[in-house]
């Protein structure tokens, strides 16, 4: 698959979406700008894109307490037409471990986010390598340690869509080793394929990842890993 990369003039333009029930917003506007973003925020009940909008980021949390579904409401809010649209078009478009589940619900990305496998909430650090080119993707084989906090992080797909994501390069990272390596034992909650983030979009300008980035953002917090998937977007 060819990719066609926008190129932007100054500094990109990011938007952050607030649903309620979303916790991880301070940290996604903070990381975005620590990349050299330009940020503004946007409200679930807008029916439109702050003007110029390059790249929108839908954070963590639980919208609308995860009731139904993790998503499932969020799914069907006022916003979610334009940031469709957006990605339709090949604008940049970032959905974090309850944003993951937003894109699945609403079919941006393909297959569900279910219950962890052994049905416990997981809160740690683990390692994800980046598989596949596109604009959130570090280097090929880049390494990252980065946290998770979910009980709905498994992602599930059939074996026609798990193949067709390996053919056309949207398996974007994987859970692994410290050393890189893919094993059961890395996966935290059973993810088929030990997928830990997918690309979607006409140019893989669609990324849903299940660990937080902006949470290993700056050296107080631990390290900066995460924050290399925000400087390969903003450039």
């Amino acid at each position: 698959m060819r990719l066609s990369v926008p190129c932007y003039v100054g500094a990109m333009r990011a938007a952050v979406v607030l649903f309620p029930g979303l916790n991880a917003d301070a940290e996604m506007i903070r990381t975005l700008e620590l990349a050299g973003a330009k940020v503004t925020t946007a409200w679930y009940g807008d029916t439109s894109l702050p003007a110029g909008t390059d790249l929108v980021a839908i954070p963590g949390g639980f919208s609308y307490g995860d009731y139904l579904r993790c998503g499932a409401i969020a799914k069907v809010g006022p916003i979610m037409p334009a940031i469709k649209a957006h990605a339709a078009r090949g604008g940049f478009v970032l959905g974090v471990c309850n944003g993951f589940q937003i894109l699945t619900e609403c079919a941006l990305l393909p297959g569900a986010l279910t219950r962890n496998a052994h049905l416990r909430f997981e809160c740690k650090d683990v390692f994800v390598k980046a598989v596949a080119k596109g604009p959130f993707s570090p280097h090929a084989g880049s390494i990252l340690r980065l946290p998770i906090a979910h009980g709905e992080g498994r992602y599930q797909a059939s074996s026609e869509v798990l193949a067709r994501l390996a053919d056309e390069g949207r398996i974007a990272f994987v859970y692994c080793t410290n050393n890189g390596t893919v094993t059961t034992e890395a996966n935290p909650n059973g993810s088929d394929n030990n997928i830990a983030g997918l690309y979607g979009g006409p140019s893989n300008n669609v990324l849903g990842l299940m660990p937080h980035p902006e949470r290993m953002s700056e050296n107080c917090l631990g390290g900066v890993d995460g924050l290399s998937l925000f400087e390969a977007a903003v450039g």
